[in-house]
């Protein structure tokens, strides 16, 4: 079973109950990581942030030169 965390309502839910459309971040496998979608993401930012910046200053991030992807628009 999938779970999925609501942005909304800050619950997580499961693939029966799970609201459709954009309020929803996953599938997480577990109850416990999409109870931690939000810190999750904001981790995943936070670094994708800092490996831009590090591309955009000719650094070591990982954008197109670097192996990795780069997450500008």
């Amino acid at each position: 079973m999938q779970y999925w965390y609501n942005v909304t309502t800050g619950r997580v839910e499961s693939d029966e109950e799970r609201s459709r459309g954009a309020d929803v971040l996953g599938p997480y496998s577990s109850q416990d990581e999409a109870s931690k979608a939000l810190e999750t993401a904001r981790a995943r930012t936070e670094k994708w942030d800092r490996e831009d910046r590090e591309w955009q200053e000719g650094g070591t991030g990982t954008g197109p030169e670097g192996g990795g992807t780069s997450h500008q628009p």
